[in-house]
């Protein structure tokens, strides 16, 4: 069976999950950026007693691969609405291209989450798991960039298809990210 296959899915056993509130997200870019609003959206649920569970495909399992996650980056290229800290004023899409700027767009993003006491992406992962989220990583994803689960964070629930997702997410509210 492929990743794609239609097959029916053996689903995993979500309990009575069905009565309880739950979100969804979808985290299916690996940048900086892309990161932490699902991070924070997660946090934000977590607290008001939401059920999360996080779906990592594509480039988004760069933010639960151990070999990766430490060093997501934020690049202006193709953000239009970048501008400096207190500034209105947009940044030449030019300047993105430059050497070294997506080493000074990054730093200067991790500073400022930094200066909002937010955690690094590792270690609010670690926290977000700690509080209940749950995490899942796509198969096709891992087959397609030739990872194991021993790759990923420890707190991954398992590696499941898209079918699987389906299934899983029936009645949550999906956020795709």
């Amino acid at each position: 069976m492929t990743t794609l296959d239609t097959a029916p899915a053996v689903v995993p056993d979500f309990g009575d999950e069905a009565d309880e509130r739950r979100i969804c997200f979808v985290c299916s870019q690996g940048n900086l950026d892309m990161a932490y609003p699902a991070l924070i959206m997660a946090n934000g649920a977590l607290g008001e007693g939401v059920g999360v569970d996080i779906f990592f495909t594509f480039w988004g399992m760069d933010i639960i691969n151990k070999g990766t996650w430490d060093k997501l980056q934020f690049t202006m290229l193709g953000n239009t609405a970048m501008h400096m800290p207190g500034s209105t004023k947009h940044l030449p899409q030019g300047l993105g291209g430059l050497p070294g700027m997506t080493a000074f767009a990054t730093k200067m993003l991790k500073d400022q989450i930094g200066g909002m006491d937010v955690p690094e992406v590792p270690e609010f992962i670690q926290l977000l798991h700690d509080m209940g989220a749950r995490f899942w990583a796509c198969k096709m994803s891992v087959d397609m960039m030739g990872l194991t689960k021993e790759d990923m964070f420890e707190g991954v629930e398992d590696i499941i298809n898209v079918n699987e997702f389906i299934e899983m997410s029936e009645g949550a509210q999906i956020i795709f990210i």
